[in-house]
């Protein structure tokens, strides 16, 4: 759709926009609010470049869309600021490995998982390195058979934080084909950082089902790579969209800010748009 108080420019066939001529370090106005909302459910991932933003910025852009929320895992590479809701994510000739080197969805091992993230990178790498990639799970369900379809219906899988963010990391059982809360639309929801194992089948069937779907979801033909330029923005919904940060640029640095959103669905299989669901994510 067109927009009037910015435009988007599409990044890639099945998800992706860079976002022109907005300034995020100024409050933007209600139509240009409704408008960035509408973009970021149209497009899954929202790129912005040259916003030289501050903490309090972040969290305000951010807040328009839910609240600020907390990272679930006991532990993890990134770092606290002197912001409650900005987190620091940084990577130099120390760093051993960096956060989110695998295809994922944020933290889907929560029985509530986030909404959206919204990540600002300030310095980059020299000749470029530490790009984004990002997957359109909706693409991903729609490529799938009519059998395939109605096989996965149904069906659960467990997202178990354990392995990554340590002991005390929730465990939770999620429908395989969830429903997207505010657009209607049908995605796969299994990504290979939490994903463990498909519930009622046996160890067998559930390994080779999770890899197929796996290897299915890292498609590249519902894929985008970002290229990161300083004072760069990539504000993903992370309902929909799995992505996976290159580790490509040691020992350079690489170094920026992060904003999570609070989700307020559990993921399910059969929620209409716009429903309350606030009764289930309390369960």
């Amino acid at each position: 759709m067109d927009y009037k108080t910015f435009t988007a420019v599409p990044y890639g066939p099945m998800l992706g926009a860079e976002i022109l001529d907005i300034d995020l370090t100024s409050p933007l106005s209600s139509e240009s609010e409704a408008e960035l909302k509408q973009a970021f459910l149209e497009y899954q991932v929202l790129f912005f470049r040259d916003q030289k933003i501050s903490f309090d910025d972040h969290a305000r852009i951010a807040g328009l869309f839910g609240p600020l929320g907390t990272h679930v895992g006991k532990k993890t590479i990134s770092k606290p600021t002197d912001h409650p809701a900005v987190r620091r994510f940084h990577a130099d000739e120390t760093s051993k490995k960096v956060s989110g080197d695998v295809w994922h969805s944020d933290q889907s091992c929560a029985a509530v998982p986030p909404m959206a993230s919204m990540l600002y990178i300030h310095t980059v790498p020299p000749m470029s390195g530490g790009d984004t990639m990002f997957a359109s799970m909706y693409a991903a369900y729609d490529a799938l058979s009519p059998r395939m379809k109605t096989y996965l219906e149904g069906l659960t899988a467990i997202h178990d934080g354990v392995p990554i963010f340590g002991e005390g990391t929730p465990a939770t059982e999620h429908p395989i084909v969830v429903t997207h809360p505010e657009t209607g639309r049908k995605l796969l929801f299994v990504n290979v950082a939490f994903t463990t194992r498909v519930v009622g089948l046996s160890e067998v069937e559930s390994k080779h089902l999770l890899a197929f779907l796996f290897e299915h979801c890292a498609m590249p033909e519902w894929q985008i790579r970002f290229r990161w330029q300083p004072h760069s923005i990539a504000f993903w919904d992370n309902r929909c969209a799995h992505h996976r940060a290159i580790f490509d640029y040691w020992p350079h640095v690489r170094s920026g800010y992060r904003v999570q959103i609070e989700g307020t669905d559990k993921p399910r299989a059969d929620l209409a748009p716009g429903n309350d669901t606030s009764d289930v994510a309390a369960e």
